[in-house]
């Protein structure tokens, strides 16, 4: 495909260049999130020293502001999505996906960079994880319990519900693997197309349309991820 065969600067890096690209960059990009989040609290251990305690935001832009910022907003989600009881729980685990899964896909534009995310590989072990997760938060919370609603509400339609019911499991982290590969992948394309025919000025159309596309497939694995959990963690099971 396109996209595997773009030059990438990782090729002139020694002992990298037959190196699956898709594993080195999420493990690059790992490093530089846990960097910055770092960074950010150690900010914020610095300002909570301060008269104010951190309560007033600071006149700058500092990874204090984007952090707090970019927190917010995505736990008021969580909030709404799984209630205030336990969205302090899975919010952890939510925001270090979307912080991943975003800085994957915007590092696809910038040039000789090719996001992990359009990868299969680094979707589906991303899609296998979220599967894993919510199915262990389903039995930590409801117990062997969790496994009734396997078989349905009715005793004679078990067999039917459970081929059913795994059928559905399985394919819940294979659609989140597809589309997010699809779209990063798909993304990745049309700019690198654009950039060839015309490498003045229209780019920045698909550069800013490429931010979008990042955020938003963030957004969704996480909004969908949210969604197996709350249904996981139901009571009624």
């Amino acid at each position: 495909m396109h996209g595997e065969h773009d030059f990438n600067w990782l090729q002139l890096i020694p002992g990298l260049a037959h190196q699956p690209n898709h594993v080195v960059m999420a493990i690059l990009i790992a490093g530089l999130v846990m960097v910055m989040t770092a960074a950010a609290s150690l900010q914020l251990s610095r300002v909570r020293k301060g008269s104010d305690g951190a309560l007033v935001p600071e006149g700058k832009w500092t990874f204090r502001n984007f952090f707090e910022i970019a927190a917010e907003s995505l736990f008021k989600l969580t909030e709404s999505t799984l209630g205030e009881h336990d969205a302090p729980h899975y919010f952890p685990v939510i925001g270090s996906l979307f912080v991943f899964i975003f800085v994957s896909n915007v590092v696809g534009l910038i040039p000789g960079f090719l996001p992990p995310t359009s990868n299969l590989n680094t979707t589906l072990a991303l899609g296998m994880f979220v599967f894993l997760y919510y199915n262990f938060v389903g039995l930590k919370v409801n117990g062997l319990a969790y496994l009734k609603h396997f078989f349905g509400p009715v005793l004679w339609l078990g067999p039917l519900m459970l081929i059913i019911e795994i059928a559905s499991h399985i394919f819940r982290p294979l659609s989140l693997a597809l589309r997010l590969r699809g779209n990063i992948e798909g993304d990745h394309v049309v700019l690198s197309v654009f950039s060839d025919l015309v490498p003045y000025v229209l780019p920045m159309v698909f550069y800013g349309l490429g931010i979008f596309v990042a955020f938003v497939q963030a957004f969704v694995f996480c909004l969908m991820t949210m969604v197996y959990i709350s249904l996981s963690t139901a009571h009624d099971h």
